[in-house]
C-alpha cells in the first residue's frame, strides 16, 4: 500500500518541471528576442520615374541598358576551386580542373571571358543567399527557420524590377524560386529541390529546356539553377566520385551552352549582346556541407562571358590575372547592366570589372553623341560607369535617410554625419567631372583636357566607391547589434531557473540520505571512484576518436576506403578486398548480436506478458528490416534486386510504422493498463525497456552504418541494467558522465551543432519526394535521438541501479521517485547553452515524468 503523501509527490514533481520549462522557454524567448539581428525590411520599391534631384547633365534617371539578355546559370554550392584554376591553390585536388571550358575561356578570351571569386554572407543557406542576391541587402538570421518553406519575398528585389519593367524571365531548376517569387516568371519549370539523395532530377530536368530555350525569342532573363553539385557534396563529400562526375557533366552542359550562344551571337543575331553569367550561391565543406561562415563555405565564384570584346584602352581597368579576387554585388550590378531601377534595399556597389564586359558600357554609337566631339574608348566607359555609380549612390542614401527615420533601430547620429558628409564630398564636383567633352581649337588643348576629364573621372569613380564600402561596412556592424536589456532580462530568468534546480537537488539529495548513511559514508572512497571514472572516460574518448571521423565521413560510392582512415591499416594486413568486404558485412553483424541482447534484455525487463511480446515481436521485425536496408545499401548486396528494393524505401518505412505503434501501445499500456501490483521499480523498468524498443530502431536506422561504432556501448549498457546486479553510483558523478556520453554520441554519428550540420540525407530514408512534415520529423530525430530522446528516457535506470543500492541497505523507501526527481534535475542544466536542446530536453522530461510517474 502506498502512502497519500508519496502519490501526492508523484504528482507534484512533474508540475515542477512544467515550471522549469515554462521559465526556460521565457528566458529563452526574451534572450533570443535582444540577440537576432535587427535590420528591418522597408516594404519600398524603386520605380521608373523616380526623381534622382540631381541638376540635368548628370545622373538625373537610371543608367540605360548595357546588355540586351542575360543568361544566370546558378550551380549551388560551387566552391571557388571548382572553377578557379589549380594553379591558384597550393595543392591540387582531384576535383580542381574539371571545368575545363570556363577555365579555358577565361585563359584565351580574357577580354570577353572573367572568373571573379565571390564571398557570399552568412549564413549560407540556399534561400537566405537567393533572397541577399536578388535584394542587394544583408541576409537576416531568422531567415534559416524558413529553409524548408521559404515565404514570397516582399522586400524590393531584381525579381520585382524585371517584372515591372517589362522584362520577361524563364527560370527552370530548383523549385525554391517559385517559393520565393511566385508571380515573376513568364515560364517556369520548377524540380523538387529538398532530396538530397537525388542528385539528377533537377539537373535532368534543367537539361531538358536549357539549350532549346537559348533558340527562342519569348525571353529577356534566363535562369537555370542546377543542384546536383550541392546534392552531391551533402550525400558524399566533395572529395568523391559522384562529385566529379556531376562537374564533369557540368563542364560538357556548359561547353554546349557556349557554343549555342557564339552561334547565335553574330552581327543581328538573337544574343548578339547577350551576358552569360555562370555563379555560385555559396561554397561548401569538404564534407560537402554548407550553412555556416568559414571560408570554404562563403567563398564561391562567379564567371562571365560576353560575346563582344571591350576595347583595349577599357582593358586597363581589368588584372592582369584572369581570376580576380573581387566583392561581387549581384543586384545592383544586373539592374544597372539591364538598365532598370536598382532594389530600393540594394547597399552594394556596381562592379566596374562585370560592367566593363557588356558592350554596352563603351560602344560609342550605342552611347550616343551630343554636339560635342565623341570621347575615346576608356572616357566613355569611365563617364557611363561613373553615372551608374553617381545613381547607385543616390539610391543607397535615400535608403539610409528612410531606414534611420522609420526604424527602430537605427544608425548612431556620428555615423550617419560620417556617411553624409562622404556623400556630400563625393556629389561636390560631380558636374564637372561628367558632363561632355567638347573640342577646343589646338590639339595640345585637346590632350591637356581629355587628361583632365581622365583624371577628374577616377577621382569621382573613388569618391563613389568610398562612400558606398563606408556605408557597408557601417551597415553590416549596426545590424549585428544585440538589445542588451532583452537580452540580461532573458540571461537573468535563466540564472534564476538554474538556481530553483539547485534547491530542489539540494532538497531531494538531503532527504534521499539520512543522518546515519551520513556518519556512515566514506568520502574519500566515493571521491576516488569519481576520479577514477572520470578517467575511464577520458580514455573512451581517446577511444572513440577513431569512430568520430568514421562518423564525420560521407557515404562512399563503393567499398573504398581512404588512405587516411584507420580501417586502412587493417587494409594493409589483410588487402583492401578483405577489408572493404568487412565494412560492408560487420554493422550487420554487430546489428545481429545488438537484437540478440536486446531481446534477452526484453524478456527480463518486461514483467507484462502481452506488453512483453509485442515489443519483443516488434523489435525483431524493426531490427530484420534494419538489417535489410544496411544491406541494400552495401555493394556486395547492390545487385540482389529482392533486396535492393525492399531496403532502401519498404524497410525503413516498416520500421517507422512499427516504432510508432509500438509508443502508441506503451502510451495506452500506460493509460489503461493494471500496473498496481507491480513495484516502482518494475513498473519503471517495463515502461522504459518498451520505450527503449520503441524508439531505438527509428533512431538506428537514420543514423546508418556508422551506428555500428557505439553498439559496444549499447551492449555493455545492456547488459549492467539487470536488477540483481546491486550496482552503486555515485549520485552526481552517473548522471554527469551519462550527460556526457549523450554529447560524445552526438558527434560519434557525425552530427554538429551548426546548420552545416544537420545531416539531410537521413531525412529521406525510405522517401524519395519532399513532404516538410514527414522530413522535417524525421531530420529531428535523427538530430536529437540520440543526443536527447534516448539520453532522456534511459534515465529511469540510473534510478533503478540506485534503488537496488538502497534497497540492498533496507533503504528502499521512496528512492526510485527521488532519484527519478534527481537524475532528471542534474541532466537538464547541461543544454542551458544549447536552447532548443534545452527546451526539447525539458519537454522530453514533463513527458517522462508523466509517463513513469
Amino acid at each position: 500500500m502506498v502512502a497519500p503523501e508519496s502519490h501526492g509527490r508523484r504528482r507534484a514533481w512533474p508540475l515542477m518541471f512544467v515550471a522549469i520549462l515554462l521559465l526556460h522557454s521565457l528566458a529563452i524567448f526574451l534572450f533570443t528576442r535582444g540577440f537576432l539581428l535587427t535590420r528591418t525590411e522597408l516594404d519600398v520599391h524603386s520605380h521608373r520615374d523616380d526623381q534622382t534631384g540631381i541638376s540635368p547633365g548628370g545622373c538625373s534617371t537610371w543608367p540605360r541598358p548595357a546588355v540586351d539578355r542575360l543568361v544566370i546559370i546558378v550551380l549551388d554550392a560551387l566552391r571557388f576551386d571548382f572553377v578557379a584554376p589549380s594553379t591558384f591553390f597550393q595543392e591540387k585536388q582531384p576535383w580542381m580542373d574539371k571545368l575545363q571550358v570556363l577555365q579555358k575561356l577565361a585563359a584565351e578570351e580574357k577580354t570577353s571571358a572573367r572568373i571573379f571569386k565571390a564571398l557570399a554572407d552568412p549564413p549560407t543557406t540556399s534561400l537566405q543567399r537567393l533572397k541577399a542576391l536578388t535584394t542587394g541587402g544583408l541576409p537576416t538570421f531568422i531567415d534559416v527557420g524558413n529553409s524548408f518553406g521559404a515565404p514570397a519575398i516582399v522586400e524590393d528585389n531584381i525579381m520585382h524590377q524585371f517584372v515591372k519593367n517589362g522584362k520577361r524571365v524563364v527560370m527552370m531548376g530548383d523549385d525554391t524560386w517559385i517559393q520565393l517569387y511566385p508571380e515573376h516568371f513568364n515560364k517556369s519549370y520548377p524540380y523538387p529541390s529538398f532530396n538530397v539523395k537525388d542528385l539528377d532530377t533537377v539537373d535532368n530536368g534543367v537539361i531538358e529546356h536549357l539549350l532549346p530555350s537559348l533558340h527562342k525569342n519569348d525571353w529577356d532573363i534566363l535562369i537555370a539553377h542546377f543542384l546536383g553539385v550541392d546534392h552531391a557534396g551533402h550525400i558524399f563529400g566533395v572529395d568523391s566520385t559522384p562529385m566529379i562526375n556531376k562537374l564533369e557533366q557540368y563542364n560538357q552542359i556548359l561547353e554546349d551552352l557556349i557554343d549555342t550562344l557564339k552561334s547565335l551571337s553574330t552581327p543581328g543575331g538573337l544574343h548578339e549582346n547577350t551576358l552569360l553569367l555562370v555563379m555560385g550561391d555559396h561554397g561548401q565543406t569538404l564534407n560537402g556541407d554548407h550553412g555556416g561562415g568559414t571560408a570554404e563555405e562563403v567563398e564561391t565564384s562567379l564567371f562571365a562571358w560576353s560575346p563582344k570584346s571591350p576595347p583595349n584602352a577599357v582593358l586597363s581597368i581589368f588584372g592582369k590575372s584572369s581570376c580576380n579576387v573581387d566583392l561581387l554585388d549581384f543586384a545592383v550590378t544586373v539592374a544597372a547592366l539591364l538598365g532598370i531601377p536598382f532594389p530600393f534595399g540594394s547597399i552594394g556597389r556596381v562592379n566596374p570589372e562585370l560592367y566593363a564586359l557588356s558592350a554596352g558600357t563603351w560602344d560609342n554609337h550605342k552611347i550616343g553623341a551630343s554636339n560635342c566631339t565623341q570621347q575615346n574608348d576608356l572616357e566613355a566607359w569611365m563617364q557611363r560607369y561613373a553615372e551608374a555609380l553617381c545613381v547607385n549612390c543616390w539610391q543607397v542614401k535615400r535608403y539610409i535617410d528612410l531606414y534611420s527615420a522609420t526604424s527602430v533601430i537605427g544608425f548612431r547620429a556620428e555615423d550617419l554625419n560620417h556617411v553624409a558628409d562622404l556623400y556630400s564630398k563625393a556629389q561636390e564636383h560631380w558636374s564637372s567631372a561628367l558632363r561632355p567633352i567638347c573640342p577646343s581649337e589646338t590639339g595640345s588643348q585637346d590632350e591637356l583636357k581629355e587628361e583632365c576629364t581622365s583624371s577628374a573621372l577616377r577621382m569621382q569613380i573613388d569618391a563613389y566607391s568610398v562612400f558606398l564600402e563606408s556605408f557597408a561596412k557601417l551597415a553590416r556592424s549596426a545590424w549585428t547589434e544585440f538589445d542588451l536589456w532583452f537580452m540580461g532580462i532573458g540571461l537573468s530568468l535563466m540564472i534564476l531557473s538554474i538556481s530553483t534546480q539547485a534547491c530542489m537537488l539540494v532538497k531531494l539529495t538531503t532527504n534521499r540520505i539520512s543522518d546515519n548513511d551520513r556518519a556512515n559514508s566514506s568520502f574519500i572512497p566515493k571521491c576516488f571512484f569519481a576520479f577514477a571514472l572520470e578517467f575511464v572516460f577520458l580514455l573512451l574518448n581517446i577511444f572513440i576518436r577513431f569512430g568520430i571521423e568514421f562518423g564525420m565521413s560521407k557515404q562512399i560510392a563503393g567499398p573504398i576506403i581512404s588512405n587516411d582512415h584507420p580501417v586502412s591499416i587493417i587494409c594493409d594486413i589483410f588487402g583492401s578486398s578483405f577489408c572493404s568486404n568487412l565494412m560492408e558485412i560487420f554493422p550487420i553483424i554487430s546489428l545481429t548480436l545488438v537484437a540478440y541482447i536486446i531481446l534477452k534484455f526484453i524478456s527480463y525487463a518486461i514483467c507484462q506478458r502481452v506488453l512483453k511480446y509485442f515489443v519483443m515481436y516488434g523489435s525483431i521485425l524493426s531490427y530484420i528490416f534494419v538489417a535489410n536496408h544496411w544491406a541494400s545499401e552495401c555493394y556486395l548486396f547492390s545487385h540482389t534486386k529482392a533486396i535492393r528494393e525492399t531496403g532502401l524505401s519498404f524497410a525503413p518505412r516498416l520500421v517507422y510504422a512499427i516504432g510508432g505503434l509500438s509508443l502508441a501501445i506503451s502510451a495506452l499500456y500506460r493509460l489503461f493498463g493494471s500496473t498496481d501490483h507491480l513495484k516502482t521499480n518494475e513498473r519503471i523498468t517495463s515502461l522504459s525497456a518498451a520505450m527503449l524498443c520503441s524508439w531505438s530502431p527509428t533512431i538506428l536506422i537514420l543514423l546508418g552504418k556508422q551506428a555500428w561504432c557505439i553498439i559496444k556501448l549499447q551492449q555493455k549498457h545492456q547488459i549492467e541494467l539487470k536488477l540483481d546486479t546491486g550496482i552503486y553510483i555515485a549520485d552526481s558523478v552517473s548522471v554527469t558522465q551519462w550527460s556526457l556520453l549523450a554529447v560524445c554520441l552526438f558527434y560519434l554519428t557525425g552530427h554538429w551543432c551548426t546548420f552545416d550540420g544537420l545531416r539531410y540525407g537521413a531525412a529521406f530514408i525510405g522517401f524519395d519526394d519532399f513532404h516538410i512534415i514527414r522530413q522535417g520529423i524525421l531530420l529531428f530525430i535523427d538530430t536529437f535521438g540520440i543526443s536527447h530522446i534516448l539520453p532522456v528516457i534511459s534515465l529511469p535506470f540510473i534510478a533503478i541501479c540506485w534503488h537496488n543500492s538502497a534497497s540492498k541497505n533496507g533503504k528502499a523507501k521512496d528512492t526510485t521517485v527521488n532519484s527519478l526527481i534527481l537524475v532528471w534535475g542534474l541532466f537538464a542544466p547541461k543544454y542551458v547553452f544549447d536552447a532548443i536542446g534545452l527546451l526539447l530536453t525539458d519537454l522530453l522530461v514533463v513527458l517522462a515524468s508523466l509517463y513513469y510517474s
